[in-house]
Formats: C-alpha cells, structure tokens, sequence
C-alpha cells in the first residue's frame, strides 16, 4: 500500500537561516520522486520534515491526505534508509531485516518467514545467516532496503544511499533500486546531488537551491526544458553564452554575446534588451560552421578521449570554457589541440534563459 505525501507551503528555519522556503508540491502514491540539488540545498532537511524527525516551521506535511504536525517519526507510516545505512554489525542479515518487527512483538518463526521473503525480493536468497560484514556494499544496500520495507510502511524515503558505492556499483544499484520500487509499488522519496541516479530512476524531479524548489518535472522536463539557468547548468553539462537580447521574437531570441549574435528558442518570453543566458549542451555541438547567428570560433584548449567519445574544450569567455562531445563512431576530425574551430548548432537546440546565477558560481 502507497501514499501520497503533500508539502503546502513548508518552510523549515533553524534559528535565523533559512533551510527550506515555502516548498510546496504533491508526490502521487506510487511515485518514485527525487529531490536533486547540491549539498547544502535543503533537500535532506525536506526528508526530515516528511520523516518526521523535525517540525516545519511554517506549512504543512500531509501524508494520505492526514496532516503530520505532532505525529512523531515512530507513528508516521514512513521508513528512513539512513546514506550510512546504520546497519546492525553484530547481528545477521535476517536478525537487521527484522529489528523492527521484533521490537512491534511479531514471533520469531514469523519474523524468519518475513526476512525470507524479503531476500527473494531484493535477489539475496538463503543469505539470512550470514553476518553483515561479509556483504558486499551493494549488497548491505539491499539489506537496508528490506529492513526498511520489512514494517510495511506506505513511504519509503532515501537519503543518499548509494553515495559511498564506486561508479560502476552505483550504476547497478539505480537499477536494482527502480526495480525493487516497481516490484513493491510503494512510494519513494530519494534525495540526491548525483543527476545521473534522478534522471535513471525517477518518475519525477524536484530540483532545489538555496532552501527553493526551482522546477519539478520529468527527467527529460527538467533536462531539455530547464526554467532556470540554475537548472540548466546544474542538470547535465551545458555550455552557457551570457549577453543581451539583441532581438526577440514569437518563438526565438538573438543574444549578443562575446562570440557574436547566437540564436536560440524562447520559451520564457526573454525582450529586447534583457540580460540572458544562450545554452547550448555539449552534444548539441558538432564541429563545423553553420548559420551565421548558431556558429561559434574558438581556440582549442584540450581533446580528451574517453572511450566512447571525445570531448573536445574551447576557449570560453569569463572562464567557462566550451564542450563539445563527439561520438566515436562519428566521422568527424577531431580539430588539434591549440588550433582555431568552429562549432555549430541547430537554434532549436540552443536555450535562451533570464540571466541568473549557474550551478557553478
């Protein structure tokens, strides 16, 4: 059974800062929801509010329709899964899964049938004796996973769980997470600073800054119609040109920028005259000259290889500099190190946003 969890107007301070303001928002039943943002964003402190481990200072946290205010974490239908895990090192995997449902007075025989259940669930079966520390990482993951589920709670909420696993371990567990997710169809809330885990895995985004929800939708919402230059340059790479509007029209706008006039569409309705910000992603650059107001002239700074592409680094203004990405078996020369080329892109392709301030200031 799942839940929908309701933030109206919640607004979290800790003595005169502010950690989150007036976040409001609906997650469905069912969903798998991210919130995404850099650390210190106020993601992990919304956790907290809907957990219950602290009291929104303004607003309202409605789970299945109930308002939370003076229901403790305990008897909130939530389970936390700690970024530590805070696995129990001296007790077996099957004893970790069920802690909770010894605590709530279920037997032992029908404890060991829940814990068996659950390691079919998250692909460990017949592992129940063995003692934590001779799991794997990714394994002790899905063990904080079924103790968590064990209570059968109608939310599920993760804060930052595969943060301490390697790259290619965390690639894996995205998967296994989804899957676990649509196998039990309850509802999860993960926090994370990682785009790539909250593109994967989510139904949708929320992505934060500075204590605010900036946009909330899909990953390809979020991804190639960012509202923001904050999302633009925090979701995935992208190239920001900044300038003035030159010329706005329906549907475009020409922006004067260090490289000339670039074009890009307009759907924030940016004037003539406006400060803005042009971005183009990486992949949306190919090596060559188009259009007039789409082509960009720079010198190369550096080619690096990696494997399945190569990305190819121009001279930028105020420091930011150009990337382009080239597939490998695209057939294109890769320009040298040191020498001058120019780049094009389609308009459609390219973002004029209001100036604001990018994900790496």
């Amino acid at each position: 059974m799942s839940a929908d969890v309701e933030l109206d107007r919640v607004t979290v301070r800790f003595g005169q800062f502010t950690a989150v303001k007036e976040a409001s928002l609906k997650i469905a039943g069912g969903e798998f929801f991210s919130f995404l943002g850099p650390s210190g964003c106020g993601k992990t402190t919304i956790l907290r509010t809907v957990s219950g481990f602290l009291d929104p200072s303004e607003g309202a946290v409605r789970i299945a329709g109930k308002d939370m205010i003076g229901i403790g974490a305990n008897k909130r239908p939530t389970a936390l899964i700690f970024q530590n895990l805070a696995l129990f090192p001296l007790m077996t995997v099957a004893e970790n899964i069920t802690y909770g449902l010894r605590v709530r007075g279920m037997s032992k025989a029908d404890r060991r049938k829940r814990a068996d259940e659950l390691l079919h669930l998250i692909a460990l079966p017949g592992q129940g004796d063995k003692l934590v520390s001779e799991l794997s990482g990714g394994q002790k993951q899905r063990v904080a996973i079924a103790r968590a589920l064990a209570v059968e709670p109608q939310v599920l909420l993760l804060d930052e769980p595969l943060s301490a696993l390697d790259l290619k371990l965390r690639q894996h567990m995205r998967n296994e997470l989804r899957a676990i997710q649509q196998r039990v169809g309850i509802t999860f809330i993960y926090i994370t600073h990682d785009q790539g885990e909250a593109l994967t895995m989510s139904d949708r985004i929320a992505v934060m800054n500075n204590g605010v929800i900036e946009q909330v939708g899909d990953g390809k919402a979020v991804y190639d119609e960012p509202r923001t230059s904050f999302v633009a340059s925090f979701v995935g790479e992208n190239n920001p040109f900044a300038g003035r509007v030159a010329k706005a029209d329906g549907t475009g706008a020409v922006v004067e920028t260090p490289f000339g006039l670039l074009r890009g569409r307009n759907p924030n309705g940016v004037k003539e005259g406006d400060k803005a910000i042009l971005f183009v992603r990486p992949e949306a650059l190919r090596v060559g000259e188009g259009s007039k107001d789409a082509t960009v002239t720079s010198t190369v700074l550096n080619v690096a290889f990696e494997g399945n592409a190569s990305h190819i680094f121009l001279k930028g203004a105020d420091k930011k500099d150009i990337t382009l990405t080239v597939g490998r078996l695209e057939r294109v020369e890769i320009p040298e190190q040191g020498s001058t080329a120019s780049v094009t892109y389609n308009p459609d392709l390219g973002l004029v946003l209001p100036e604001g301030k990018l994900a790496r200031e």
